[in-house]
């Protein structure tokens, strides 16, 4: 077996030669369906569960990262399939891609030669890596141009793939690598772009075949890391997990968004802005609406880069310090809980063992102070370059934390944690902030200050500085006795970066510039009818006591750096006050929801496939509405994996889909959860396609491309442990096409038998069940809203129960909204008529109506013939205007 050296290589040049690879063992790949056992329960997995592959296999990456976000893509060959991740927020330290890196071990990391400094830096750390096991991939660079999104959106849909059938023309081709690859993520899709352009270089799989024998790709795959729950950014935006409005101040036109009623926004009561990236870092990416298109353009501009640029002093001594802290949300386990929910269910637990701890009725006193301690936790970085006293505050509010975590029980991980970390290097850093930084003299010169007996040196020119009016005043009453006697008075006045001048007032006979010129005195300038010179005295001042103000300044700025390399060398400490104080933040803030909302604890069940909810409410709806109906949910083991949900508009269907969605969510980000009770088992994914009104804009066409394509989305990717929610699937096309798609997407996860997802489709459609066209059996259940018909009003009580609608009560809802009775009696009476078979005639009054209006017509065209004009020709003007309008009438 050959050793394996890691190479960097920059193309273009000549193909490096390549030694036999050693074997590798327990290689994951996402293609075989026996799952990897987790820590804590075997039945605990991803979407992309990767066992161990043979030891033939490669795993080729592809990684960009840019403004905090990863996009990743990699080829394997055991199974020819090509697996991405959607675009994913990173810290600078890049632990995601570490993670990425630990779990597929890639021979091969292909990214752009244009990269930060951050990447590079990781990248040459990871080339470094001599003792890695079991070898260190090899790291190459591709000109930044085969990264370019158009060109990788032509590379992706111009692609020769043996899955997708030569019958397709190129229209169904987009659409459907559309509902597989996710578009909307612009660095997963140069991601994907450049490991194309790789493939194809290096000729992997087909390295020994003619040119024209193409790489095998045999499919496209999403790929989630161990323990993280896939979910789209549809469903963040249809779920109204994040909301983005206009903010209404006139004074933040530019920004112009503020959060709206979404679970972020109602969840978020964090005091410290780490512990609000905790919650949810880059939540702007998972709400924005999709500014790029959707579909794949043949051709357009890239998309705009926007640089940003930095401003420093204009007089700066003291080296500026680079390094030792992060300038970010501080690394650790606990980031991004809304943007990337877990099953780990250690984790999970740990959260929930938290916010109970600070929902009982004797430790609300306890939860109060420590939110008002966390609100001081400000940004280290910022503390060390400004060393003000509303920043130093930090350490003093995390000494106060620690201790009083170490009054909280033990047994509580986080508590634990917090009396451990916060060593007393905290206290020694808080000690010798105390010592030297004069929080007074600070806070009136906006600047940092320190205090006396620290330096002697900057002790005596403060000295010097603060008897200096009664110097200069004695300075000038010399100085006046040597000038003209027509000067009434004089000062000397001292002015930083300039020295010490001598001014007197503008005689009236001093006109031109010329009369300005004094013996013994160098003119300097005039200001304010004042003309300020040098004289003999100034200059021996200037050189006596010299630029004192920023003497003392440049004294000042270098004791602090001094404190910064001090403080610095306990930088670890800080870190870790930012990670577990943020993670407090969020914990205490779930709490104050759990206890103001009324949630309740979740429950996790590895044997449980799916959720189980008891009296579950909708954690938005029931803030908006004066009542709310609670409604119970089960979707776990094998029967009734598919609920097929009828009953009219407006009876709540799309209400209780996204209840189930959010209470399930809430679940996997470890909240409390407006329920019950709520069991949650082992769901690795959250599709969901619910109407949306607002998607009605974009034009029929596209609306129905757009909805139908996530429900392919859905059909591609979901597990037998992923939650699909579907309302309204086929809505706006017509009525036949409509049912056999949807017919025809149920057909095919009901023939996955037990491996079938979650499913719950809300429907309009009765004649799926009318015309039995899903086959019989457990996997289906049938559930509708009750209702009750109160002689000629329909009553709504919002609850679900089993059974079938038996009517869509159009009628009913339509007056409801407001609609007239006539155009309502109208509507019900051809209703009934195409159900029976029978023609549909015009009502006879509104045809009276009409005869009427054709005859008057009719009058009028005879009243303006005029008979006596020999242009009129009668036979035209019968056969053109009489005759159709006759037709009509009769």
């Amino acid at each position: 077996m050959f050793s394996t050296v890691c190479t960097l290589v920059k193309y273009p040049r000549s193909r490096p030669s390549r030694c036999p690879a050693p074997v590798t063992t327990a290689l994951e790949g996402p293609s075989s369906p026996a799952p990897q056992p987790s820590p804590i329960s075997s039945q605990w997995s991803c979407i992309s569960v990767r066992p161990a592959t043979p030891a033939s296999s490669r795993i080729h990456l592809c990684v960009l990262w840019s403004s905090g976000y990863l996009g990743i893509a990699y080829y394997n060959t055991s199974d020819s399939t090509i697996y991405f991740m959607p675009d994913a927020p990173d810290h600078e330290s890049l632990q995601l891609l570490q993670r990425v890196l630990d779990e597929i071990d890639p021979q091969s990391v292909v990214t752009s030669a244009k990269q930060d400094e951050n990447m590079t830096r990781f990248l040459g750390k990871l080339a470094s890596q001599e003792h890695r096991e079991p070898k260190r991939p090899e790291i190459i660079l591709l000109p930044s141009v085969d990264f370019g999104l158009e060109i990788s959106k032509q590379r992706l849909l111009s692609g020769n793939y043996s899955f997708i059938p030569d019958s397709m023309t190129t229209t169904e081709k987009i659409l459907f690598l559309s509902s597989i690859i996710p578009f909307d993520c612009l660095l997963t899709v140069r991601a994907l772009g450049g490991l194309l352009k790789f493939l194809g270089r290096r000729r992997i799989g087909v390295e020994l075949e003619d040119y024209n024998v193409s790489i095998p790709i045999l499919g496209f795959k999403k790929f989630a890391l161990t323990h993280l729950v896939s979910i789209d950014q549809d469903t963040y935006s249809v779920l109204q997990i994040f909301k983005s409005e206009p903010h209404p101040s006139v004074y933040k036109v530019a920004s112009g968004l503020k959060e709206g009623l979404s679970l972020f926004g109602i969840l978020n009561r964090c005091r410290c802005k780490w512990g609000e990236k905790l919650l949810s870092l880059s939540r702007r990416r998972a709400q924005a609406p999709d500014a790029q298109a959707q579909w794949p353009r043949p051709m357009g501009p890239a998309a705009p880069r926007h640089v940003g640029s930095s401003r420093t002093g204009a007089r700066t001594r003291v080296p500026c310090m680079a390094g030792g802290l992060p300038t970010t949300a501080p690394p650790g386990k606990p980031r991004l809980w809304f943007t990337r929910p877990t099953q780990d269910l250690e984790e999970l637990n740990s959260r929930l063992d938290v916010i109970q701890f600070f929902l009982l009725p004797q430790n609300l006193d306890m939860a109060q102070m420590l939110h008002r301690l966390l609100g001081h936790i400000k940004n280290v970085p910022l503390i060390l370059k400004r060393m003000k006293l509303s920043h130093t505050k930090t350490v003093y509010s995390a000494l106060g934390l620690r201790d009083a975590c170490r009054s909280l029980p033990q047994s509580i991980q986080l508590f634990r944690d917090i009396a451990q970390e916060f060593s007393d290097d905290l206290h020694h850093i808080a000690s010798l902030i105390g010592k030297v930084v004069d929080f007074e003299g600070s806070l009136a010169e906006n600047r940092f200050t320190v205090l006396p007996n620290i330096d002697p040196e900057i002790d005596e020119k403060k000295r010097r500085l603060t008897g200096l009016p009664s110097f200069l005043t004695e300075v000038a009453r010399k100085e006046l006795e040597n000038l003209d006697p027509r000067i009434p008075s004089c000062s000397v006045i001292y002015i930083p970066l300039i020295g010490f001048l001598l001014c007197i007032p503008r005689l009236p006979s001093m006109v031109e510039t010329s009369d300005f010129e004094i013996e013994g005195l160098d003119f300097m300038f005039l200001s304010e009818e004042k003309l300020h010179y040098r004289s003999a005295r100034t200059k021996e001042l200037d050189a006596l006591l010299g630029d004192l103000h920023c003497d003392i300044r440049d004294q000042e700025t270098l004791l602090m750096y001094q404190l910064q390399c001090q403080v610095l060398a306990r930088a670890a400490v800080l870190t870790q006050v930012l990670d577990l104080a943020s993670r407090l933040d969020v914990l205490l803030a779930l709490a104050s929801a759990a206890r103001d909302y009324g949630y309740s604890r979740p429950r996790y069940s590895p044997r449980l496939l799916g959720v189980r909810i008891q009296n579950g409410r909708h954690p938005l709806m029931e803030l908006c509405a004066r009542t709310f109906v609670p409604n119970s949910a089960e979707c776990g083991g094998y029967k009734g994996r598919v609920k097929v949900i009828t009953g009219p508009n407006s009876s709540g269907k799309s209400i209780y889909l996204k209840q189930v969605g959010l209470i399930t969510f809430m679940a996997l980000v470890g909240s409390f959860v407006p329920a019950e009770e709520a069991e949650i088992g082992a769901v690795d994914a959250i599709f969901t396609r619910i109407h949306s009104c607002e998607s009605i804009s974009l034009g029929l066409s596209t609306f129905m491309i757009d909805l139908n394509q996530q429900v392919a989305k859905a059909v591609n990717n979901a597990t037998e442990r992923s939650l699909v929610l579907i309302d309204e699937f086929g809505k706006g096309t017509n009525t036949v096409d409509g049912l056999a798609l949807l017919a025809a997407v149920i057909r095919h996860w009901l023939a996955l038998g037990p491996t079938c997802p979650h499913i719950f489709v809300a429907t309009n459609f009765l004649s799926l069940i009318q015309l039995q066209l899903l086959p019989q059996g457990p996997l289906v259940q049938y559930l509708t809203m009750e209702t009750c018909e109160d002689g000629n009003d329909l009553v709504f009580f919002y609850q679900v129960c089993e059974g079938v609608a038996n009517a869509s009560h159009a009628s009913h809802t339509a007056a409801q909204a407001g609609l007239p009775e006539k155009l309502v009696a109208r509507g019900k009476e051809v209703s009934d008529l195409i159900c029976s078979g029978k023609p549909i005639k015009p009502v006879k009054e509104l045809l009276k109506e009409k005869q009427m209006e054709n005859c008057q017509m009719l009058v009028d065209k005879f009243l303006k013939l005029d008979l006596e004009d020999p242009s009129l020709d009668l036979d035209i003007f019968m056969r053109q205007e009489v005759l159709p309008a006759a037709a009509t009438i009769l």
